[in-house]
């Protein structure tokens, strides 16, 4: 599978790093030079430095055979574009967008995004589901 990954912070890094490490082609793309220098230390040649968000840099990507596109960077605007133009523009199948502010989640799906993913949201569910009780009185016991 094919996967452009829009960001190169922690979680692109990572990200773009394990599906590399599962056989995927990726390519990751990060604007800022100093940063898209040092992950192309640690990643090589998948790293391109350009804004996800320009029409004319995703082209260059080879987004038109790309299986998926996952945003994840930290500003919501930006992750909607490139997977606005992704899905419109180049008809890219799958698109994924990591949402900083979990009210954003449902703008996403609006607007045509496949999956949108807050990590507040999933934190949140996370702490509120509760262990059985029988969990509990053997944790206290221990």
């Amino acid at each position: 599978m094919y996967v452009i990954v829009v960001g190169g912070g922690t979680v692109g890094y990572y990200m773009s790093r394990d599906l590399v490490e599962r056989g995927h082609e990726v390519t990751l793309i990060e604007r800022d030079a100093k940063r898209a220098d040092w992950l192309e230390t640690q990643l090589g040649s998948i790293v391109m430095r350009g804004d996800g968000c320009e029409v004319r840099f995703l082209a260059q990507t080879g987004i038109e055979r790309a299986d998926a596109i996952v945003a994840v960077t930290a500003d919501d605007e930006d992750n909607l574009i490139a997977l606005q133009m992704a899905k419109k523009h180049f008809r890219v199948k799958k698109t994924v967008a990591r949402v900083n502010n979990p009210s954003n989640v449902e703008i996403f799906k609006t607007l045509g995004v496949d999956e949108a993913v807050s990590a507040t949201d999933v934190l949140l569910a996370a702490l509120s589901r509760q262990s059985p009780p029988d969990e509990i009185k053997k944790g206290r016991s221990s």
